[in-house]
């Protein structure tokens, strides 16, 4: 991929020589199981399934058609199909109330992996963080736009969201208006959480939405060193840079480490 000329300004008056940052971390959590009269190792189960099903799809718990593109575009090169789980939307829905990504990320994998039996299905809890605004939205992000975020049942419009984060910054100078964009990934299997992965990007939000494409805070969200929002980038740019895109990459590592037990 062609990155954009360097020297090209930028609509905040930010340095071209600004970098994004993104990161990843990954961590493996025990993968309990039932013993009979043969011990049997988790890993040595795990791999096997993976050889097996050449992990050829992954289920997703979501329904968001935004969140389905953004693993679809982190997963083709691997030759991996991204689904969502069947009949999702007809399942209850998991409360998400963390306090960390994590937190929800866990809770949500752990349920739904019960409605897919023997799948690894993977649930996400992802966000803004504005450093301007002491981390918020955070894991408020869907709900931001409410009275009361933390207390709302249900997602707030994207418009609505945007909208509160840029009335909040509207004093705020352009140097200062840095955050990041977070995920945590939470792989389980049947009830049990098999690892968490998390990935970053750090940016700044801009004053004024940019871009048609991408959903949620995409619009704000603008990298220095490519000179674009989340909105403006393809598909396979948003698996290169976003923090999704660096989370299921620490995922499919972990998958590519099992298979060789």
């Amino acid at each position: 991929m062609e990155l954009a000329n360097p020297k090209k300004s930028d609509p905040q008056g930010l340095k071209p020589e600004s970098s994004v940052v993104l990161s990843a971390r990954v961590e493996l959590v025990p993968f309990p199981v039932r013993l009979s009269n043969e011990a049997r190792f988790p890993d040595i189960l795990l791999s096997s399934y993976l050889r097996h099903s050449h992990m050829r799809r992954i289920l997703i718990a979501t329904s968001n058609p935004g969140k389905l593109r953004d693993f679809a575009g982190a997963a083709v090169r691997n030759g991996i199909e991204i689904g969502s789980i069947p009949g999702f939307t007809s399942l209850p829905a998991v409360v998400e109330d963390g306090l960390t990504f994590e937190d929800n990320a866990r809770k949500k994998a752990e349920e739904y992996s019960r409605h897919a039996a023997g799948e690894i299905v993977l649930a996400d809890d992802s966000g803004l963080e504005v450093d301007a605004l002491n981390g918020a939205p955070g894991v408020h992000s869907a709900r931001y736009a409410a009275d009361q975020p933390h207390l709302a049942s249900e997602n707030t419009d994207d418009e609505a969201n945007n909208a509160r984060v840029l009335r909040e910054l509207r004093k705020i100078p352009a140097e200062k208006r840095t955050g990041r964009f977070v995920c945590v990934l939470a792989a389980a299997r049947d009830g049990q959480i098999l690892a968490t992965f998390r990935g970053t990007a750090e940016g700044v939000i801009l004053d004024a939405p940019r871009g048609m494409g991408g959903f949620g805070y995409d619009p704000l969200f603008y990298f220095p060193q490519i000179q674009k929002t989340f909105a403006e980038l393809s598909a396979e740019e948003k698996a290169r840079y976003s923090h999704r895109g660096a989370a299921f990459r620490e995922f499919l590592q972990w998958c590519d480490g099992l298979s060789t037990v």
